[in-house]
């Protein structure tokens, strides 16, 4: 089962994690996210334990439980949300933003 851990502090380590869930149950992975760009801790994380009865466990015990200053939250990840590509480069709304030029300059409609 997959955990959702959020309202970490700055400080909070893969190991710290690993160490609060393993005193419920067996943990298979710890990946504690952090930004792209700068690489700092965006102050979640993602916790798995195999056993779902174990994490249920964990879930309910750390849920609230403070570490290094900040109140965790833990519940059940959710999967992740399909994201469509961006830019758009369609006609903005508004205005005649819905004509083009023609090949002598001239607006034609759309």
């Amino acid at each position: 089962m997959n955990l959702y851990v959020g309202n970490l502090s700055r400080q909070v380590t893969e190991d710290d994690l690993r160490q609060a869930f393993e005193a419920h149950g067996e943990v298979s992975s710890v990946a504690l996210i952090k930004d792209k760009f700068s690489g700092e801790p965006r102050g979640f994380a993602f916790v798995e334990m195999p056993a779902k009865a174990q994490a249920l466990a964990a879930m309910q015990a750390l849920n609230g439980y403070e570490l290094m200053g900040r109140s965790l939250v833990v519940n059940e990840a959710r999967p992740r949300e399909e994201r469509r590509g961006g830019g758009g480069g369609g006609p903005r709304r508004g205005g005649n933003d819905r004509r083009r030029d023609d090949s002598r300059g001239r607006r034609r409609p759309y």
